[in-house]
């Protein structure tokens, strides 16, 4: 391994899903704006919204998402530059 291209800066983070409140605990560099207190002792924070324990292919369970909803909103908002309505113009 080369020298000095490593980071040195490696410590214990906590990493926490946000969609169902797991916590873990690894190694990391990544920085941290937060901290949470786990089994008494205080680690940075690290906030995901999907992880192991969330993810469809991790769990075997799906989740619906309302993308007709989405579609529905782009289309209303855009509706105004379609070229239709600038022909009845």
């Amino acid at each position: 391994m080369k020298t000095g291209i490593h980071p040195e800066n490696y410590r214990l983070v906590a990493f926490k899903d946000m969609s169902n409140d797991d916590v873990f605990i690894t190694k990391s560099t990544a920085e941290a704006k937060e901290n949470i207190t786990v089994d008494g002792v205080e680690y940075p924070l690290i906030k995901l919204e999907i992880s192991r324990t969330s993810h469809p292919f991790y769990t075997g369970k799906t989740k619906l998402i309302d993308t007709a909803g989405r579609i529905d909103k782009f289309k209303n908002k855009y509706k105004k530059f379609s070229k239709e309505e600038k022909k009845a113009e």
